[in-house]
């Protein structure tokens, strides 16, 4: 699917799986999984053309950013930027550096985001998509910068900015750098905001800790994926602090839409045709404008 992806100095070409390929984003190497919601058995093939949505509950399992791309942007069109950058180990903080060289060899990426400019359906726009197999998709040095760096090329280009997170939170191993990266995105979405560049945020499951308090929470349009969990703190967390019961759903992305807090609750399956909507409207309400 992925055509020496990473491999090429400058650019990088991403295309939609054929029928054979699709077996390769299975959860595992069986024929069978079970949902981790419903508990029902399902046939990995049929999971695999679900896009890895429970066809019984509509349980989103967790994806990688690779075929996170595949599944949203056309085919051959991406043009990566920022994959050259990787993080350091400024605190010394111990097995770090063994850390980042296994969660390389296990994604095959060099951070836990990547960036570039693609098309979706046609619409061209700047995205950067994170992965939560790497360190738990948590926010250091490199991703607050690649996450500059994309909004930076969305006001050069004047292109929308789709970013499409999953997190844990700050990266701990780099401490207070770490913790400056939701200071630098902030003020770099002010940026693209006074701009006035299209920001669309879409939340996956998990987006948490400083992603959440920071560029995830503050674009024109705020999407979750079904189920998403959403927060600051995680609910056991909380829950522990106040010594009290928590409503069910609590942090959900549909208890997020209930509270005010995202615009919408999108199923993966329907994702792209969504975005597309969305790109459409802005170009029109672009076009009008302009004349």
């Amino acid at each position: 699917m992925f055509k020496d992806l990473f491999g090429k100095p400058k650019y990088v070409t991403v295309k939609t799986r054929s029928k054979q390929e699709k077996e390769d984003i299975s959860p595992d190497s069986r024929l069978w999984t079970k949902c981790n919601s419903c508990k029902e058995i399902i046939f990995n093939k049929k999971l695999v053309e679900n896009l890895l949505v429970c066809p019984e509950c509509n349980y989103h399992f967790r994806i990688t950013a690779k075929d996170r791309l595949a599944i949203t942007i056309d085919e051959d069109s991406f043009q990566e930027f920022g994959h050259n950058l990787t993080s350091a180990d400024p605190l010394e903080f111990p097995d770090y550096k063994e850390k980042l060289a296994k969660a390389r060899a296990k994604t095959g990426l060099d951070e836990a985001v990547i960036t570039g400019e693609a098309t979706i359906n046609g619409y061209p726009v700047v995205i950067g998509v994170m992965d939560f197999h790497f360190m738990g998709g948590s926010m250091g040095s490199v991703v607050g910068e690649k996450v500059t760096l994309a909004i930076e090329r969305s006001i050069e280009t004047r292109k929308p900015l789709i970013l499409i997170t999953t997190a844990g939170g700050a990266r701990m191993q780099e401490g207070m750098i770490a913790l400056m990266q939701m200071a630098k995105t902030s003020a770099a979405v002010k940026k693209l905001d006074e701009a006035g560049i299209l920001y669309i945020s879409v939340m996956t499951d998990p987006t948490s800790g400083g992603v959440t308090a920071s560029f995830a929470s503050l674009a024109d349009i705020i999407i979750a994926e079904t189920g998403a969990l959403i927060a600051f703190a995680g609910p056991r967390v909380i829950q522990q602090t106040i010594n009290a019961s928590l409503p069910e759903g609590f942090q959900r992305a549909e208890f997020l839409l209930e509270h005010g807090m995202i615009d919408m609750v999108v199923s993966r399956l329907e994702l792209k045709d969504k975005l597309t909507s969305i790109l459409k409207i802005h170009q029109l309400g672009v076009s009008n404008y302009d004349q």
